[in-house]
């Protein structure tokens, strides 16, 4: 079961108030599962928003029938199916690698509550914003070695006049 206490480790809630906790604990549902058991599907549409309290999740792609692509490794204190709050599918296959703790939250029943607590709305906002650029960032960077890796690619950046200033690939 959910504590303010417990929701404090999780990145997009660790911001609010004792009275913000208070009014999100009874919408906090809380899931078990285990290893390789399958939170949801690409496409899914589950209306839940998850947030990891244990264990460890991972994101995947698949990418044909036979080839799936490990995403993101979900940590505890981190959080996952984004697109549920948009009210849109799920993009990615989420899939435990070890037993895990889940907490989540109804979309439909959170945004109710920071309309009417737009303080709380602010800040779960910010901090989604804020893991949202560092996971970009992340991702431009995984990206950008790749790239740079290219046998097509290397000739071009072995050519000192193309470097680009600030760029340590």
């Amino acid at each position: 079961m959910a504590t303010k206490e417990s929701l404090r480790s999780i990145q997009i809630l660790e911001d609010l108030t004792d009275e913000m906790l208070d009014k999100l604990l009874p919408f906090i549902e809380t899931h078990h599962f285990e290893e390789r058991d399958t939170i949801f599907r690409e496409g899914d549409r589950t209306g839940k928003f998850y947030m990891l309290k244990k264990g460890k999740v991972l994101l995947e792609k698949r990418i044909s029938g036979k080839i799936t692509i490990s995403i993101a490794s979900i940590k505890p204190g981190f959080s996952f199916g984004w697109s549920a709050m948009l009210d849109e599918p799920l993009r990615l296959d989420a899939i435990c690698s070890e037993p895990s703790v889940i907490y989540t939250l109804n979309a439909r029943e959170t945004f109710q509550l920071m309309e009417q607590d737009t303080h709380m709305g602010y800040l779960i906002n910010k901090n989604l914003i804020r893991i949202v650029q560092r996971r970009l960032d992340l991702r431009t960077e995984q990206f950008s070695r790749v790239i740079s890796r290219h046998p097509h690619i290397q000739p071009l950046l072995d050519d000192q006049d193309n470097e680009i200033p600030g760029n340590n690939l």
